[in-house]
């Protein structure tokens, strides 16, 4: 089943797993598969002054709606486009008082589209939105208590005038929107921003050594005549090669977990047991759980000891970091980093999430050399652990190549850069924020490489003499946060 740009892909049905997404013809590695508009999609609530309502990229100065006073836009342009979609709510919201909930903003957002075009398949869609997995059945009671809530809520917001929809159908939408909301994140794709609902994505499976990845775009409205923007959507981008007729799979969670505890958050955020080989064999387990190998290998009570100490710490860490308390983090790091290097070995996630904290501190707190050392070693590990295309991966090796580059480790951080950009070359595009910012820093660093390996002296002459006229540029605060994963699931 092939519609509006869609014939790339077929959807199947599986025993067991319900629908998915088959290839239809062969792609490369970083071939886009399919790239798709939201059906809808809303800014989250602490965000809706600082991001875009349209394209979701955060701006420094956004136009506010004159009539809403909540809906903000980069500029007309985006205003514009946004119109057909934010008219209702915009009167809703000033009828209303105040504007709902992201969730209650959603679900109307995919009604009234339901009522502009009608139920069944909206063009260039594979699957209607009735026809979407909402798992109400599977939740459990304070789930089913929250959609309670904002079946009522909703229907406090919606207005009189407009279509009634039956309360099977709204709390459907809600089921939908729990279990296969989208995450948007913002032009630089670091921070979560929004949650849109995408019905042909939803139709791929979850695989932990996916053969595809998911990347947001953002679009592009600086063109001075619209026919030339881009409109928001997401792309399903291959990350190895993949023959027609394989089934097309995506990763709902970081691989950087152990099977078990993978499996338990699947069951617990999206309602399945996961049968990937990957699980089921436990592949790479062994690798991050790796004790120190030697002729005096470490007693599994010494081993145990030293993983619950890093549990321990590991929370302390979350505290102090909470309160912006880095020389404090740093310490932990440190102390930790100790007692776990006798232990544990090179690949052990427990040593890695340290090392990872450890590296993004101090680098923001411009102790470049400490930092580029312990992000060498977390690359290390993750290169072993990591499929060779993973999105995430790319990313700490990008901040590793920042971080050697800001130390002066000019060989070094040009080798990270240009390996990270391989991989995001791959995983976002070259038109990508992300990719167009590591472009740039490629050629930066192997100019600097160049005039290093011409005369060494000369080099650091010139860099000393450059970082006393300009500050260095401070690295961006560590986010509590991590990176934006794929489908927005209300913890």
């Amino acid at each position: 089943m092939t519609k509006g740009g869609m014939e790339s892909v077929e959807v199947f049905t599986t025993e067991g797993k319900g629908r998915g997404l088959k290839a239809q013809k062969e792609f490369l590695p970083g071939d886009v598969i399919f790239a798709e508009p939201a059906y809808a999609a809303v800014v989250f609530d602490s965000l809706t002054h600082v991001i875009c309502h349209t394209c979701f990229k955060r701006q420094e100065r956004l136009h506010r709606c004159g009539q809403c006073k909540f809906a903000h836009y980069c500029d007309r342009t985006c205003q514009r486009a946004a119109w057909l979609n934010h008219k209702n709510e915009c009167s809703a919201i000033k009828r209303h008082g105040k504007a709902p909930s992201e969730n209650i903003r959603l679900a109307a957002r995919i009604l009234w589209k339901m009522e502009r075009e009608g139920s069944g398949l909206a063009e260039g869609c594979l699957v209607s939105i009735e026809e979407l997995q909402n798992h109400v059945d599977s939740f459990g009671q304070e789930e089913k208590q929250e959609l309670r809530a904002d079946v009522e809520s909703f229907l406090e917001f919606w207005p009189p005038h407009c279509q009634q929809f039956g309360m099977q159908l709204i709390s459907h939408i809600f089921g939908v929107i729990s279990c296969n909301g989208f995450t948007l994140s913002d032009q630089r794709g670091l921070q979560a921003v929004g949650v849109g609902i995408f019905p042909n994505l939803c139709q791929a499976n979850h695989d932990c050594w996916p053969n595809c990845t998911v990347v947001f775009n953002n679009g592009n409205h600086e063109a001075v005549r619209s026919m030339f923007h881009t409109q928001m959507r997401i792309e399903l981008r291959a990350l190895s090669k993949i023959s027609p007729g394989e089934e097309l799979t995506v990763s709902y969670v970081d691989f950087l977990s152990l099977s078990e505890e993978r499996r338990k958050q699947l069951k617990k955020q999206y309602y399945f047991d996961c049968t990937c080989e990957h699980c089921k064999k436990q592949l790479k387990d062994d690798l991050m759980l790796a004790v120190k190998a030697g002729d005096s290998k470490p007693s599994a009570d010494t081993v145990k000891e030293v993983i619950q100490l890093s549990k321990d710490t590991l929370e302390k860490i979350n505290k102090a970091r909470m309160e912006g308390q880095y020389h404090e983090v740093v310490k932990l790091c440190r102390d930790c980093l100790q007692k776990q290097e006798p232990v544990l070995g090179d690949t052990n996630i427990y040593l890695l999430r340290i090392l990872s904290i450890a590296s993004e501190v101090l680098s923001y707190l411009q102790m470049f050399e400490e930092a580029a050392d312990y992000a060498k070693r977390m690359v290390d590990g993750y290169l072993k652990i990591y499929h060779p295309n993973n999105a995430q991966l790319g990313m700490a090796v990008m901040r590793a190549g920042v971080t050697h580059w800001h130390a002066g480790l000019i060989e070094a951080g040009h080798g990270l850069i240009c390996k990270a950009y391989a991989i995001l070359l791959i995983t976002h595009g070259p038109s990508h924020p992300i990719t167009k910012d590591l472009e740039v820093m490629r050629v930066q660093t192997e100019m600097e490489l160049r005039m290093f390996q011409q005369n060494e002296f000369m080099y650091y002459k010139m860099r000393e003499a450059a970082l006393k006229n300009q500050k260095i540029q401070v690295m961006p605060e560590p986010s509590n946060e991590n990176a934006p994963s794929l489908f927005h699931k209300k913890e």
